[in-house]
């Protein structure tokens, strides 16, 4: 039994065609297009995949449950989004106006603003209440085609807060149709009662992360190494610690300053390192030669009003893995569409679109280790598929400002369709 059958794909955008491992160099620029393409889905998982005609002989024999025609539209894997803080209260959007007016953003968090800002709004929020404001942000963010996302704790610093935030994740992912893939971010910046203590390392290390494991409340740890918040000495105490508690690595690196995050990163063996506006030609060379993924975040360049993008050419031309993620937070990177991330890799750090679209699928999902289950359309992977209402895949990242998602499945299921799309389209059941 065949539980969905897609048909009509124009362009069906694989992502897939590696040659083992994330994409690097030439390779990242191959999306693995099929055109006139379809695929098979049986108990949520996609059995065949390619063009039409041969998906077709494939399930002749098969009884089909229901059909999709994509009408000749682009269909891509659903995007991964490798590093969020999708879990808070509110915006800070009058910091946005104060960047725009020239205060810098170490300026606004010393005047009680930035992630200290939003520490206290989230402590102080009911855990249901945080749970259905994470909840309708992830419904949204849906709809621009992203299907996994990873969500960062870190604006609670506080045992029992951070634990609220992660027990919010976990129930994002029971209750949405959105695979959630939690991280402790415990040491995201020290909280105002430990401004001026070392202490707050032994609260991250000795109190926060027993209760974390003791709970199975995370897969990965990270930690916000940088300049005047954890120097890469104590970031590699806390990463360590995370690793004998069974939790992956993750590191913020090299964002404000070129304090060697990415070395650091490499040397635990962390999943990706994060960030990199900063990055050295060593930490560079680093990465090319590790297994380390490079996640880059230009939309957070873009929030904060600046021209330093990460040197997203050279980490290709390097060898290096490389991801974007949209950072989606609500001071720095209020922007939670990764259509809009593709869109401004492309034009500010110059990726070609078939770069930086592998780069938010299939090696996106390297950076949070669901690599054999989503960021391509392959067999046996989760059906994690969505109609673009383009006719060119390179449409998504030139023509910014749009949603060009019109439907969007999840493990084979419908869960989000453009209002009153069927009804003026060739798209149908």
């Amino acid at each position: 039994m065949i539980d969905l059958l897609l048909l009509g794909a124009g362009q069906l955008v694989t992502c897939g065609c590696s040659s083992g491992g994330p994409k690097r160099k030439n390779e990242l620029d191959d999306v693995c297009l099929v055109e006139n393409g379809a695929v098979a889905v049986a108990n949520g998982r996609i059995l065949f995949a390619g063009a039409e005609t041969d998906v077709l002989e494939k399930v002749s024999s098969v009884s089909v449950k229901k059909t999709i025609d994509a009408g000749g539209r682009v269909v891509l894997p659903g995007w991964v989004d490798p590093h969020t803080h999708a879990v808070f209260s509110g915006y800070r959007v009058d910091e946005f106006e104060a960047r725009i007016r020239g205060k810098s953003y170490l300026e606004i968090a010393r005047n009680g603003g930035g992630i200290n800002r939003t520490v206290s709004e989230v402590r102080s929020m009911d855990e249901d209440e945080l749970f259905e404001k994470s909840r309708r942000r992830l419904m949204k963010i849906l709809e621009y085609g992203t299907t996994t996302i990873e969500i960062k704790s870190g604006y609670g610093l506080e045992t029992e807060s951070e634990l609220k935030m992660l027990r919010v994740v976990k129930k994002l992912d029971e209750d949405t149709p959105m695979d959630t893939v939690a991280t402790f971010l415990g040491a995201h910046e020290r909280p105002p009662e430990y401004r001026s203590s070392d202490d707050y390392i032994d609260v991250v290390v000795s109190e926060m992360l027993p209760a974390v494991t003791a709970d199975s409340l995370a897969e990965f740890i990270d930690v916000f190494c940088e300049e005047g918040v954890f120097s890469v000495e104590e970031s590699r105490t806390i990463l360590e610690a995370g690793l004998k508690r069974g939790l992956r690595a993750k590191i913020h690196a090299d964002e404000i300053t070129p304090l060697g995050g990415a070395e650091l990163a490499v040397e635990v063996g962390a999943i990706s390192a994060d960030h990199l506006t900063k990055v050295t030609e060593r930490g560079m060379a680093r990465l090319a030669q590790s297994e380390t993924v490079a996640v880059l975040l230009p939309a957070t360049t873009f929030g904060l009003i600046s021209k330093s993008f990460a040197p997203a050419r050279s980490l290709i031309d390097t060898g290096a893995a490389v991801a974007l993620a949209s950072d989606y937070n609500p001071g720095s990177s209020p922007a939670s569409s990764m259509q809009f991330v593709v869109s401004i890799a492309c034009s500010q750090m110059r990726l070609t679109p078939a770069e930086a679209i592998n780069a938010a699928t299939i090696n996106a999902a390297y950076a949070v280790g669901r690599q054999s289950e989503v960021g391509s359309i392959e067999p046996g992977k989760k059906a994690d598929l969505v109609i673009y209402d383009v006719e060119d895949y390179r449409e998504i990242a030139a023509r910014a400002g749009s949603n060009h998602a019109c439907m969007v499945l999840k493990e084979g299921d419908l869960v989000w369709e453009k209002e009153g799309f069927r009804e003026t389209s060739e798209v149908g059941f």
